[in-house]
């Protein structure tokens, strides 16, 4: 009797853990792929035909491609603490701005983020490529010890990542808490204040340059390429550049490979294609307009070697794979790039990166989830990355805290809905290049009002900067490229978008 009932209770224990692992399995896997400076313009399958993208286009016919997707800011730090937040950059220092290569972490620990919520509903976490939201505590990290806080206090449970830019120095990657291939011998010094050291800077030594830069840029040099910052020690640690899209999409495909038997969440932030453009040698050349024609083709590689490692382990059907860019596209913005510069990576948008007209925010937007997405489907819906934390948090079933992410929208029926949604999930959304005081753009349905200032028209291939006076309203049902400023003919519709600033905060009653 009582060989019987230890029999029956070790097998409703094997049908319990076997009932778990199989709803471990059911949860879908998700990877989400935020890009660098790639404009609505840039690929493909938005009518880019300057390089070719054929794995993005692939993913796009078999998943959803949004035509009014924006990054929640136009530059790239508030973007991607707004994506891992859920809060708009522009209610929080620091962090609302472009930070520098040896600034502290900008995120407090104990802030709940996209990664915090997927390992609450029992996912394994790993972030790989740029992160750009400092590390360390005040006074910037210890380059030569553990580094901490960093992505690891944010639910992170892996870490492979360059700590800003590929323009900006330290240059080198860190890997959990410590920097890879770090020779104890040969410390790391940064700064960003003086020159260290006696290594040679693009500003005393052109000769040594294999990168011309049109503008800063012109500190210390690392593989032929002048920097943003000082730098000096940790060579063994320094990457190539020419190595860096293959070395993140190989650890991107090692997380994927190590975890497909368990429900994975993989945040991938290549750099590509952000300065220094310094494609590998398989890509050089290899478009017709130059060299950032040739990393939009890498980048493209990269996000393949990701998507064959999802196919070659069974796991397409049940991963949502989402796509997107931390702002829209630019042409020079540092460095003097080989090859055709006649073409506009936003089209059919006005302005670029770091402005507040529509080429400066709407990016590509696409996801794919063959179990839960319409395949070659299109949606106009208003989303923004900023969603995306309460998305992923309403598809895993996970609860976000009481006051958290509190400009994120559960948008998950844009994504897998049928036909034309019955209402706008979004009906408003607040831009911003940088900083807490503005100036602010503002969506309310097909209106888009910007308060003052502007970054660069973009027309017939040359940029210009150009500081426009004065509020502007336009209609983008009918004027998509916002050519007519409209503000005179509907004053109600400008008060009603400035009512929203100061309902939401980042505008004071006047």
């Amino acid at each position: 009797m009582k060989w019987s009932r230890f029999y029956s209770g070790l097998l409703a224990f094997a049908w319990s853990a076997a009932s778990l692992s199989l709803q471990a399995q059911q949860k879908p896997n998700v990877v989400l792929i935020m890009a660098d400076d790639v404009g609505y313009g840039d690929l493909g399958c938005y009518g880019g035909k300057h390089a070719k993208t054929p794995n993005l286009d692939k993913l796009a016919k078999e998943g959803r491609r949004f035509t009014d997707g924006h990054s929640p800011a136009a530059t790239c730090t508030p973007s991607r603490r707004a994506l891992l937040t859920g809060v708009y950059s522009w209610r929080q220092q620091p962090g609302s701005a472009i930070a520098p290569g040896d600034a502290a972490m900008t995120i407090a620990p104990g802030t709940t983020t996209i990664a915090t919520l997927m390992k609450s509903a029992g996912y394994r976490t790993g972030i790989v490529g740029k992160w750009h939201l400092g590390l360390g505590p005040e006074g910037g990290p210890d380059w030569n010890g553990e580094i901490r806080p960093g992505p690891m206090d944010l639910g992170f449970d892996e870490v492979f990542i360059m700590a800003a830019t590929g323009d900006r120095v330290p240059t080198v990657y860190v890997k959990d808490r410590r920097v890879v291939g770090l020779d104890p011998n040969d410390p790391i010094q940064v700064s960003y204040k003086q020159k260290i050291g006696n290594e040679p800077t693009g500003r005393e030594n052109p000769e040594l340059l294999k990168l011309k830069h049109t503008h800063g840029h012109d500190m210390t040099i690392v593989n032929g390429i002048g920097r943003i910052g000082w730098m000096t020690g940790g060579k063994s640690a320094r990457w190539v550049d020419e190595d860096m899209s293959d070395t993140f999409a190989g650890e991107a495909v090692k997380f994927i490979d190590a975890h497909k038997s368990k429900p994975f969440f993989l945040c991938f932030t290549p750099h590509n294609v952000h300065v220094p453009r310094v494609p590998h040698a398989r890509f050089k050349g290899s478009s017709a307009v130059g060299t950032r024609g040739d990393h939009l083709q890498e980048l493209d590689d990269a996000v393949g070697q990701v998507l064959a490692a999802l196919e070659k382990n069974g796991l397409v059907e049940n991963t949502l794979v989402i796509f997107t860019s931390d702002n829209g596209g630019v042409m020079d913005d540092g460095y003097e790039d080989v090859g055709s510069f006649d073409y506009h990576p936003n089209a059919p948008l006005t302005g670029y990166k770091g402005g507040l007209y529509e080429g400066g925010h709407r990016v590509p937007f696409m996801a794919r989830w063959p179990k839960g997405i319409a395949a070659g489907s299109d949606s106009d819906a208003l989303i923004t990355a900023v969603d995306i934390a309460a998305t992923l948090a309403k598809l895993v079933g996970t609860t976000i805290p009481a006051g958290q992410c509190r400009d994120s929208l559960d948008v998950l029926e844009a994504f897998t809905g049928e036909g034309e949604l019955t209402k706008p999930l979004r009906e408003t959304f607040i831009m911003h290049s940088g900083g807490t005081k503005g100036p602010f753009g503002v969506r309310m349905n097909q209106w888009k009002f910007i308060e003052r200032g502007g970054r660069a028209q973009y027309r017939k291939g040359k940029e210009t900067e150009t500081a426009i006076p004065g509020e502007r309203l336009y209609d983008l049902s009918k004027d998509l490229a916002e050519e007519r400023n409209v503000i005179e003919q509907h004053p109600e519709i400008a008060a009603q978008m400035r009512k929203i600033l100061v309902d939401e905060g980042a505008r004071k009653q006047p």
